[in-house]
């Protein structure tokens, strides 16, 4: 039990870490806050909730995944590297693409509601 615990609190503190020091994180999670009030406000069905939970997940498991490829690089060396360089780019566009793809679901989801309105 005591190693689970410490298991968590490791989690979280990587979590806080990412939360800290990357503003593209805040930005995600100022996002999903957006979303999330903007289901409650337009009453969105069970699978919009869903499609809207797996994103905004995706998007900050991502996010984290790219904080921790681009540490790693970082310790392996301080000099340019075309091969470092490659990795932490494409560890980014990873979060780009499902970024894209985060909007392109909010926009499913909340467009008809929002034309709806006029």
């Amino acid at each position: 039990m005591k190693r689970l615990r410490k298991s968590f609190h490791y989690a979280f503190e990587g979590l806080g870490y990412v939360i800290k020091t990357q503003p593209n994180m805040r930005i995600h999670s100022v996002m999903a806050l957006i979303a999330i009030a903007l289901g409650f406000i337009f009453h969105v069905s069970h699978a919009e909730w869903l499609a809207l939970v797996l994103v905004i997940g995706f998007v900050m498991i991502l996010e984290v995944i790219n904080t921790a490829v681009e540490t790693l690089v970082d310790l392996y060396t301080e000099e340019f590297n075309h091969l470092a360089k490659i990795a932490k780019d494409t560890a980014a566009a990873a979060v780009l693409c499902m970024a894209i793809v985060s909007v392109i679901v909010g926009i499913i989801i909340f467009a008809p509601k929002v034309l709806a309105l006029f």
